[in-house]
C-alpha cells in the first residue's frame, strides 16, 4: 500500500509539472463555437482551429503567442498599445504575448487574401477564435501561480451551458460600430479592460469566475465579432 501510495504521489507531481509547462489555453471549444455563433459568423464551426493550430507542436511557436498578452506591466490597455502589438502577429519571440494585434493582424491577412482573389475565410476563424481569447481575463493578465493553477477551470465554466445558451448571448449583444482601425483597437482595449479589471478581481479574492461573470464576459466578445464581421463587409448570419 506504501509503494502504491508513493508511486500515486509521484505521478501526480510529475502531471503537475507538466500540465503546468503547458500553453495555456483560453475557454474551451464549446465555448469558442457558441460565441462565433451567437455573433453571426458564417463558419462559427472553425472558431476553434486556433486551438487545434497550437495543438501541433511545428506550429505552436508560431500560433500560441496570438492568444494572450500577459500584461506583465500591469498596463491599462488603450488603443495605442492595441495597435503596437500588429507587427509582432504570429512573431514567436515575445515574451508577453500579443492577443490584441493578432486580431487586427487576422484583419488585414483577410483583406489581403480577399484583395488577392484567395478564398479569405480562414484568417476570419483565427479573428473569432482571438476575440473570443480576449474577454478570457486570465489571458489579460500577469501568468502567475494563480494563473497557473485556475486556469483550466476558469476556461471550462459554461462549457457544459453554453450550447444551451446561444439564443442568450444574442439577445445579449450590444451594438459596435467600426469604421476604421482606429475603433476596432479601442473597442478590443474595452473589452481587454474589462477582461483585466476581473482578472485582478478574482486573484484578490482568491476564487474562481461565476457563471453570470463568464456569460457577461463572452457577450463582450460576442458584440465585438458581430461588429467585426460588420467591418469587413460580412453580414452577420
Amino acid at each position: 500500500m506504501r509503494i502504491f501510495s508513493r508511486s500515486v504521489a509521484v505521478l501526480s507531481t510529475a502531471l503537475s509539472v507538466m500540465f503546468s509547462s503547458l500553453p495555456a489555453l483560453a475557454w474551451h471549444d464549446k465555448t469558442h463555437l457558441s460565441v462565433a455563433e451567437a455573433a453571426g459568423f458564417e463558419l462559427w464551426y472553425s472558431a476553434a482551429a486556433a486551438d487545434v493550430a497550437k495543438s501541433k507542436s511545428e506550429f505552436r511557436p508560431i500560433e500560441e503567442k496570438n492568444h494572450y498578452f500577459n500584461n506583465n506591466a500591469g498596463k491599462e490597455v488603450d488603443g495605442a498599445l492595441v495597435m503596437s502589438q500588429i507587427e509582432r502577429y504570429n512573431k514567436p519571440d515575445d515574451v508577453e504575448g500579443h492577443l490584441y494585434g493578432a486580431i487586427i493582424g487576422a484583419i488585414r491577412a483577410y483583406k489581403a487574401e480577399q484583395n488577392s482573389g484567395k478564398y479569405a475565410e480562414y484568417p476570419l476563424a483565427f479573428c473569432a477564435h482571438y476575440v473570443a481569447d480576449l474577454s478570457m481575463p486570465l489571458h489579460n493578465t500577469l501568468y502567475d501561480d494563480f494563473n497557473k493553477s485556475r486556469h483550466s477551470i476558469n476556461d471550462g465554466i459554461i462549457e457544459q451551458s453554453v450550447r444551451n445558451n446561444i439564443g442568450y448571448i444574442q439577445r445579449n449583444i450590444q451594438d459596435i460600430t467600426i469604421l476604421n482601425e482606429a475603433d476596432l483597437a479601442s473597442e478590443i482595449a474595452k473589452v481587454a479592460n474589462s477582461a483585466r479589471d476581473l482578472g485582478i478581481k478574482i486573484r484578490e479574492e482568491k476564487r474562481d469566475m461565476t457563471q453570470n461573470e463568464v456569460y457577461t464576459q463572452v457577450i463582450r466578445s460576442a458584440s465585438l465579432l458581430k461588429a467585426v464581421l460588420k467591418y469587413v463587409g460580412k453580414t452577420p448570419c
